[in-house]
């Protein structure tokens, strides 16, 4: 059990990346919103992503490469193309989950008061964000890709106990009966929700890029780490998001669902109610536990997503350009912070639409790493003892369609 905690990590960065905004905010509003009745939606698009992240770390320990590696082998056009999308996701997908996180923060850990600069008044959550975002460069730059790895075991073990236990307090204690009914949203303000949901559930596909370069990573410390200890790496990861996002569900449907409250698009004001739907389940004893608990989730989501963007953006540049940039990590990594503190400034009391936006974009995306990632991983540059299987081969194909359908059923909807 020892020398498999210590072989995953890759996969673990995975959830820690995915459960995040998909999760506490998405899946809880889900529930409240709709009680159960989406709880197919979310099985459909976690098993019809299913394959595109998991050719990440097939690919990667199969050819040693990470799929950007594979992008640039199928042509400098799907390369380019890929540079181009993760221009314009990177900067508000990192802004969304930096201002949960900010939110979190000044809802635990209190508030600063307000103050001016020139005639821009700087809030609280203005302020957590450039902590939160100072911290994170500190943590990258001193423990790089080792403290991704042993951070995420704990923070991921402690959010799955927590979670379990604040669903089965919260079933123990319900008195109103439970209905299964599904819905399918039939008009464009809940149509637009539940693109947005499937769009980051459990993750946007990109993820199955920043994966692949947490693989070669861990490659470099665990030479035993394999393709077949990958894929049980990244199963293990990725059965825990499916499991966190239905409890998240229930418990949005147990504590909020025809209860009258509606959450807020406020970060402060969502922040409050998210901790206290727990301590609603658990008791005010748990406040400060289950307060902790999402802090840290929103933490590690911030801290990946801040390492993970600018590695695949200077990967892709040094690809682009054959030789060493300027447009390194560093680069990457101090223009993503700065765009992410300048959108706050205007963006901050805007997080429900800045959160939609990042998904919906998220969600219109996936079919290109989808069909891009399945190409790759099917073609001769993938040895053929790696290649999917025949039933691999139908979930993906059948996972093509399902998101172009959907991507076509919402933009036919604008």
């Amino acid at each position: 059990m020892i020398i498999k905690l210590k072989n995953l990590g890759p996969g673990l960065l995975f959830a820690g990346a995915a459960i995040g905004v998909s999760h506490l905010v998405q899946s809880t509003r889900a529930g409240a919103d709709f009680g159960l009745g989406l709880i197919w939606a979310l099985l459909l698009v976690n098993i019809f992503k299913y394959p595109f992240f998991q050719f990440g770390p097939r690919y990667a320990t199969a050819t040693g490469e990470s799929l950007l590696d594979g992008y640039n082998k199928l042509g400098k056009g799907v390369l380019v193309f890929y540079y181009v999308l993760s221009i314009a996701t990177m900067f508000t997908i990192q802004a969304a989950v930096t201002i949960v996180t900010a939110g979190l923060a000044s809802t635990l850990f209190g508030e600063f008061e307000a103050f001016k600069i020139g005639s821009k008044l700087v809030t609280s959550i203005e302020i957590w964000t450039v902590i939160i975002l100072v911290i994170c460069l500190s943590l990258l730059i001193i423990g790089k890709y080792k403290l991704l790895d042993r951070l995420m075991k704990i923070i991921i073990i402690t959010l799955t106990i927590s979670t379990i236990i604040a669903v089965s307090m919260a079933l123990l204690d319900n008195t109103q009966p439970i209905s299964f009914k599904q819905i399918l949203p039939d008009n464009s303000i809940e149509i637009a929700f539940l693109i947005a949901f499937m769009g980051w559930m459990p993750a946007p596909l990109d993820i199955s890029v920043w994966q692949s370069l947490w693989v070669i990573e861990k490659n470099k410390d665990t030479k035993a780490y394999n393709t077949k200890s990958a894929l049980f790496d990244f199963n293990v990861g990725y059965l825990s998001t499916i499991v966190l996002g239905i409890g998240f569900l229930l418990l949005g449907a147990l504590v909020m669902f025809n209860s009258g409250e509606t959450f807020s698009d406020s970060a402060s004001i969502f922040s409050g109610q998210l901790i206290n739907m727990y301590t609603i389940s658990l008791g005010d004893w748990a406040y400060i536990i289950i307060g902790i608990a999402a802090f840290t989730t929103m933490f590690s989501t911030t801290l990946t997503t801040l390492d993970a963007s600018p590695r695949a953006m200077s990967k892709t540049t040094k690809l682009l350009f054959n030789k060493a940039s300027k447009l390194n990590y560093t680069f990457w990594i101090a223009l993503l912070s700065i765009g992410t503190i300048a959108i706050f400034f205007f963006l901050a009391s805007e997080m429900g639409k800045l959160i939609k936006i990042a998904t919906i974009l998220s969600f219109i995306t996936a079919p290109f790493y989808a069909i891009t990632n399945y190409i790759l991983v099917s073609s001769k540059h993938t040895p053929k003892a790696w290649q999917p299987s025949k039933q691999m081969h139908i979930l993906s194909r059948l996972g093509i369609i399902f998101l172009i359908g959907f991507s076509v059923w919402f933009l036919t909807t604008l």
